[in-house]
Order: C-alpha cells, then sequence, then structure tokens
C-alpha cells in the first residue's frame, strides 16, 4: 500500500486532518483536463458552518497502464512532484500552489494536491488562440528560462540530470512509435509532413546527440498545459504539467509552442513578434538575447514538437480527442520546420 492516496477514493478524513488540519462533512470530486499520462481531479470539500464548499485539485498517475507504465519508465511523474517540492518556489513563472506532493519509490503512482485556479479558461490546442493569449505564454517562458540560464543552483539538481538508459530507450522505441504513427495517420497527415516524420524518425534512431546544459526547459509547452484568466480573471495566465521537465535550451520550448501550438497562420503572421517579446522578456530578466542570436536553436527547437507527437502518439492510451491533438502538433510543427529547414540544419549538426 502506498503511503499516500493513489486515488481519489482511497482519501480519507484522517488524510485531510493530516493534509489540511480539518476535516471536511462531506467531499467528492469529479474528473477534469484532457490529460493522457495524469489523471486530473476536482475536489470540493464542505465545512461546517461555511457557507461555501471550499475546491482543490488533484493530480494522480494515470489509470491506464500503458500511460502509466510511460510515464514510470521516463520518470516522468517523479520530475513532476520534485519540481512543485524544490523549484517552484524559486520561479516566478506562475503555477499552482501545492498543498501536498507526494510519489511512491517505483515512480509509478504520485498524489500532487493544489489550490484550484478556477474559474479560469482552458488553452485548446486543437483550437489554437488569440495573439494575446500567446504573448501571454511566451512571457512566461522567459519566468521559467531566465532565472534558471546557466544557474548552476537549479541545473545541477540531481534527479533534473539526463538519464542515458532512457534516452537508449527512446531511441530504441522510436521505430516502433514511428511505424504505429505512419500506420494511424498516413491518409489523414499531409504527405510532406509524413515525410519529414520518416525523415527524423531515422536520424532519431541512430544519433545520440549531447544535451545542452543552458536552461530548464518545460519539454511540453503548448496550449493543452496552459490555464487563462485564472482565478475568474484575476490573474493571466498558469502554466501546468511538469512531467516533462528536463535539462536544455529554453528555445526548445518556443519553438515547440509556436509550431504546436498556436497554429501555424498565427505563427506566419506574428513569428517575428512573438521572438522579439521573448527576446525583451530574457533580457529583462538578466540574459540578453537578440532573435538573430537564438534563431537557430528556435528552428531545431521545433523539431521536439515532432518527435513528441510521434511518440507520445504511440505509447499513451488512444483516444478521439488525442488523435485530433497528435495530428495538430504534427502540422504545426512541420509546416514550421519546413518553413525555415529544421531538419537540414540539424544533419548540418
Amino acid at each position: 500500500m502506498s503511503a499516500f492516496p493513489a486515488h481519489p477514493d482511497d482519501i480519507t478524513a484522517d488524510w485531510w486532518n493530516a493534509t489540511l488540519g480539518r476535516v471536511p462533512d462531506r467531499w467528492r470530486w469529479e474528473p477534469i483536463g484532457t490529460g493522457q499520462v495524469g489523471d486530473s481531479v476536482r475536489f470540493t470539500l464542505d465545512f461546517a458552518g461555511e457557507a461555501r464548499p471550499v475546491t482543490l485539485a488533484g493530480k494522480f498517475a494515470a489509470a491506464d497502464p500503458n500511460s502509466r507504465g510511460t510515464a514510470a519508465m521516463l520518470g516522468l511523474y517523479t520530475k513532476e512532484v520534485r519540481f512543485y517540492r524544490e523549484l517552484a518556489p524559486q520561479l516566478p513563472i506562475r503555477t499552482p500552489n501545492t498543498l501536498f506532493a507526494e510519489i511512491a519509490e517505483d515512480g509509478a503512482s504520485f498524489f500532487l494536491l493544489f489550490e484550484d485556479l478556477g474559474p479560469a479558461r482552458g488553452g485548446n490546442q486543437i483550437a489554437g488562440c488569440s495573439l494575446g493569449d500567446a504573448r501571454a505564454v511566451v512571457q512566461q517562458a522567459a519566468a521559467l528560462h531566465g532565472p534558471s540560464w546557466h544557474n548552476p543552483a537549479m541545473l545541477d539538481q540531481d534527479w533534473l540530470q539526463p538519464d542515458p538508459a532512457a534516452a537508449a530507450k527512446v531511441r530504441t522505441l522510436y521505430p516502433q512509435a514511428q511505424a504505429i504513427f505512419r500506420e494511424r495517420y498516413r491518409d489523414v497527415l499531409e504527405p510532406e509532413y509524413m515525410a519529414l516524420c520518416e525523415a527524423l524518425a531515422e536520424i532519431t534512431a541512430t544519433t545520440d546527440r549531447a544535451v545542452q546544459r543552458t536552461s530548464l526547459v518545460h519539454g511540453d509547452f503548448r496550449l493543452d498545459n496552459v490555464l487563462f484568466d485564472i482565478k475568474g480573471g484575476a490573474e493571466p495566465v498558469a502554466v501546468l504539467d511538469w512531467q516533462t521537465l528536463t535539462i536544455g535550451n529554453g528555445l526548445t520550448d518556443i519553438g515547440y509552442f509556436l509550431g504546436c501550438g498556436i497554429g501555424d497562420a498565427l505563427r506566419r503572421e506574428h513569428e517575428r513578434e512573438l521572438l522579439d517579446l521573448y527576446c525583451a522578456e530574457m533580457t529583462l530578466r538578466g540574459v540578453p538575447i537578440s532573435r538573430d542570436t537564438i534563431w537557430q536553436d528556435y528552428v531545431l527547437g521545433a523539431l521536439h514538437g515532432v518527435s513528441t507527437a510521434v511518440f507520445s502518439s504511440a505509447f499513451v492510451v488512444r483516444t478521439p480527442r488525442g488523435d485530433a491533438n497528435f495530428l495538430s502538433m504534427a502540422r504545426g510543427a512541420c509546416a514550421l520546420c519546413l518553413a525555415h529547414g529544421s531538419l537540414e540544419l540539424m544533419k548540418k549538426g
């Protein structure tokens, strides 16, 4: 048995008392969000003498065994729990305040309990976003990357260090992932985009690339992992889902977001403006950069969107929304990569 509730139904009055210092008369929960690697819920707690219930958000390991196994293999749950425990308090990026964060020794189950950021508007990967939303997210990216830029106090955390065994496992599994991706989407994904996915798969499966140690990288920096107008519009935005946190180059997040996240039409029209905003925000945080100095890393970062769409689609539970989501990611990322020659730049090394 876990030393903490591994499912909402496992929570007891004693646990609430130990965690909150009081016991609700009644509590209930309902699923929220669209995540495929973790299951999120909203708790509603009724306390005697209080007219309004208290709401909190919780996150648990995915019920689906394939999604849960993939997450455990890659250490995703461990990263998220330790991010909220150890790094979130040091960073100005807006994330949910954490009331409880525990993970099992085998890394296959966990429980995070947060403040409820609702009412809020969830980002929608498939629908895209407005320019205002895109600007808000880019500013949050700088709030993650700026303080961690060449900062050993953050980058030297032992649990953040690259795992060569996990990286080798990904390379081994990548051809299988591409085969599944091809079988599912070859009749609906544009041929030029599928060709790019095939070419990237060949490189990924055979190349062991050195890890950059520039900054923290969210790793899945897209709209489905963002809430807008949180707390009924009291604050503009918060960033969620830190399971893919890693060390690398922050421009990976920017290439990923502008490729996978905002829709190709908005990206083409406002790409330079959004990159200039990121540079300005980073410069304000003590990291003076310009669009010219970040361009190559940005263009290469977009390839992360392609590989994530391919790999994730194969090894998490399949759903209709998931299919639409992965196709949206692949289309946006491939469009950016083809527009700017990402694959050719990668081949040059």
